[in-house]
């Protein structure tokens, strides 16, 4: 029950190569699965870290969080996701550097004359303009040694869509940020959730081995008095199959707990062969009477997914700007020195320098185009940040409701099963009093086990409870220590 705050990090590549950015979406993560794994949610995965050893590893919850922040899959990706933004951040920083490069070479040319347009009558009334005319042996075909180096610079000085391209590509770097911070959060909650989880399934092994106990010793003492006749063989059935289903109850009981920590391991990096024992028990506490107002307040402040959208809407606002700047001028400074040697005859040096202006002409309907297409995704955004401001208000209130009701179901659990407890030590005295069969003991001994049962789950559900409204708010990962009362 309740209301499950999940984002479950989902990069995709942004609408725009002009603004070289990335968006992320972050829809509400999937919970209660029956088979939860990485392939459908990559908080369900890890990336192995921790080898397998015979001795029996203790884990806190603290320690959980900090294998979780430092080897879940979710984890991973999300700082993939960051570190790809960033490279593309880069690529638009370098729009804005001179580009400077060298060149050298050096080789030996053959040249053709006649090839190149040099025809023997043309060669001819070149010879008429020298004294004496070419040497004897001219040949038409020349070699030349030639050693060159360059050194050139290139630099865009004005552009409007590299400045927005900028802007974008910046916008999308925080969005990108924002969405490993709601990752972060979703681990922790994760991974708390099934620690407690697993705590939950502790106290059930262990109220199942206590009621095991109590049966085993309920049908020894009623095999005895059959024996004895002292009672009906009827007494020392019904004890077997109480003692039998309390069995049942506990290998079932002992299957979940294993279940429940091999999922724990997976999501921390353990091996899932290893052995782990928890060393936390559930903790319980009441937590400070907040305000949905307060707590709204914080949210906004903190909520990485309420950023990460915001950062989104001004990427878009960027990418619709770069389309609108294509129709200004962009202007550019191209240049390069260097030095030419030809066949040893000395060095001398070659320089050029020039600027450039550029401005589109005739593309106004593409231009149009991507204007109005850029403008809906800006808008579809601003709608997703106006639902998301009231979503976060109702997540809230509903993560309040959950924890006080929560509260007061652990509160009447508690009370009955001091009642149950009571109630079946009254009427074990009756038994062994010989006022009444055994069938009311079998019956008091079903409902203190319904009782602790219910206790166990009520105190799991108000931890998940706190776990929900911290991440509501947006400080789970700095704060769950403090939620749940540690």
């Amino acid at each position: 029950m309740g209301v499950k705050i999940g984002l479950q990090y989902v990069p995709r590549q942004a609408a725009s190569a002009l603004a070289l950015a990335c968006a992320f979406s972050l829809p509400c993560a999937a919970h209660g699965q029956a088979n939860p794994s990485s392939a459908t949610n990559p908080f369900f995965g890890s990336v192995t870290a921790q080898p397998l050893s015979d001795q029996t590893l203790k884990l806190s919850l603290d320690d959980a969080v900090t294998r979780g922040l430092k080897n879940n899959l979710g984890i991973r990706e999300a700082e993939s996701g960051e570190k790809e933004l960033r490279g593309q951040r880069s690529l638009a920083v370098q729009q804005f550097l001179p580009t400077i490069t060298l060149t050298g070479d050096s080789g030996l040319y053959q040249h053709n004359l006649a090839a190149q347009g040099f025809k023997p009558s043309l060669i001819a009334k070149f010879a008429k303009l020298m004294p004496g005319g070419f040497p004897k042996g001219f040949s038409e075909i020349t070699r030349d040694d030639l050693t060159e180096g360059q050194l050139h610079m290139s630099q865009t000085l004005f552009s409007g869509p590299v400045f927005a391209a900028y802007k974008a590509a910046g916008a999308a770097q925080k969005s990108a940020h924002f969405a490993m911070m709601s990752a972060r959060g979703e681990t922790v909650q994760q991974v708390a959730t099934v620690y407690l989880r697993s705590i939950a399934a502790e106290s059930e092994v262990e109220n199942a081995k206590a009621l095991v106990a109590q049966s085993q010793t309920l049908f020894d003492h009623a095999k005895e008095a059959h024996a004895a006749g002292v009672v009906a063989n009827l007494d020392e059935l019904r004890a077997r199959v109480q003692l039998q289903n309390q069995q049942q109850i506990l290998i079932a009981a002992e299957n979940q707990l294993e279940k429940n920590l091999i999922l724990l391991k997976r999501e921390t990096g353990i091996d899932p062969g290893q052995k782990i024992a928890l060393t936390d028990p559930a903790p319980y506490s009441d937590l400070a009477d907040q305000t949905p107002e307060e707590l709204r307040a914080v949210a906004y402040k903190s909520r990485q997914d309420y950023q990460n959208m915001q950062n989104q809407l001004v990427e878009y606002k960027a990418i619709h700007a770069a389309y609108r700047s294509q129709r200004w001028p962009t202007l550019s400074f191209n240049s390069s020195w260097g030095t030419v040697t030809v066949d040893g005859a000395g060095t001398h040096g070659v320089f050029s320098a020039m600027g450039s202006v550029k401005m589109p002409l005739f593309r106004e309907a593409g231009q149009r185009g991507q204007e109005d297409a850029s403008q809906a995704q800006a808008e579809s955004v601003r709608a997703q940040l106006a639902s998301l401001h009231d979503q976060i208000d109702m997540q809230v209130r509903a993560a309040l409701l959950d924890v006080s009701a929560n509260k007061k179901l652990v509160e009447v659990a508690r009370s009955n099963v001091e009642l149950a407890t009571r109630a079946l030590s009254d009427e074990t005295d009756r038994v062994n009093a010989g006022v009444d069969d055994n069938l009311p003991l079998v019956t008091a001994q079903a409902a203190l086990a319904t009782a602790e049962s219910n206790l166990v789950e009520s105190l799991y559900q108000y931890n998940v409870s706190k776990l929900v409204l911290a991440r509501a708010a947006g400080v789970l990962e700095t704060q769950y220590r403090d939620y749940l009362g540690r």
